[in-house]
């Protein structure tokens, strides 16, 4: 109406009502019939405005495995009572096999397995949070090592989305795992250079256009595939092809033992660890490098740390045999 003042909006970036006449209309739908699902999907994503999440489809077990791709690995999760490996159990597993040739391609899945476990203990009540398994469902459940065994065995590699966590925990639950080399989706992908904003799983499979449901190690597990599998525009590799060319490189262990006490802040900024020594590791700051960064990092300990040029901290060469274990 003339005269009546035009209301002031705080949150606009943009011009003021006062300036701005246009009228913000999407698109033009299609005239004469309805939008389909892939229309719809389209119409939106086409606004700009929307992200459009499309619900994780488990692969299914090929019938026939296709010979080019003559690499076995397997993909598992595990789900435990708790966090040490020592004392707590594994309630639940979930492992994927798959097959992939030697530039990192994923072909064929070749079995699926998840089982529940009753442990000898109550299921903490956190653990039932994080995981919705409850002391109900796994009674009187038990995982059949001798399938695991039969699909862990042939493996090239074993891997998990923290190896560092579930490497331990198989161990204790089977000896078959022990002789594997083993890959972790979490620490070993540049997750970052590729767009992600984390390495969460569900921010992996978020950002990679899905969603699924969460809870079950299966569930994960195929989930994990499928970021494994993605190809961005711009990526040379996959996340998988990725991992596997990572999993072929030795590593080094360096740990930084008598280092000065004032240096503790310094090693942790650099991104070392502290070790207390009760899992049989010096006692002491320590760092996982490639074979390719070690004459750097031990001139950075001996320059800046011990102040000594002959100082020599103990090393530990390691492969994907030897990484993630306790």
């Amino acid at each position: 109406m003339p005269g009546m003042p035009t209301q002031f909006d705080m949150f606009s970036d943009g011009p003021t009502a006062e300036t701005d006449t246009s009228i913000d209309l999407p698109p033009k739908r299609p005239v004469g019939r309805g939008l389909n699902e892939k229309e719809m999907v389209a119409h939106l994503v086409d606004t700009g405005r929307y992200r459009i999440l499309k619900k994780l489809v488990p692969r299914q077990i090929a019938s026939e495995i296709r010979p080019q791709f003559l690499l076995k690995g397997v993909i598992l999760d595990t789900e435990t009572t708790g966090l040490n490996h020592r004392r707590d159990e594994v309630i639940e597993i979930g492992i994927i096999a798959f097959t992939f040739d030697e530039q990192g391609c994923i072909g064929d899945i070749t079995g699926v397995y998840g089982a529940l476990q009753q442990p000898g203990i109550a299921i903490p009540s956190e653990i039932t949070r994080l995981t919705g398994i409850t002391d109900e469902m796994v009674a009187g459940q038990r995982i059949d090592l001798e399938t695991v065994d039969a699909m862990i065995r042939p493996a090239d590699l074993v891997i998990a989305h923290n190896a560092g966590f579930d490497r331990p925990f198989c161990e204790a639950l089977s000896p078959v795992f022990a002789s594997k080399a083993w890959a972790c989706s979490n620490a070993e992908i540049d997750w970052s250079a590729r767009g992600f904003e984390g390495t969460k799983l569900g921010y992996l499979i978020g950002q990679a256009g899905f969603f699924h449901d969460g809870h079950r190690a299966v569930d994960d597990c195929f989930a994990l595939l499928e970021v494994l599998d993605r190809s961005a525009k711009h990526d040379v590799l996959s996340p998988f092809a990725e991992l596997y060319r990572s999993s072929q490189r030795s590593r080094a262990r360096i740990f930084a033992e008598h280092s000065p006490f004032d240096m503790k802040d310094h090693l942790k900024a650099r991104g070392y660890r502290w070790s207390d020594g009760s899992d049989g590791r010096p006692k002491s700051w320590w760092i996982e490098v490639d074979e390719t960064a070690l004459d750097n990092e031990l001139s950075y300990l001996r320059s800046d740390i011990y102040r000594y040029p002959d100082a020599d901290p103990p090393i530990k060469h390691l492969t994907a045999f030897d990484r993630f274990r306790a």
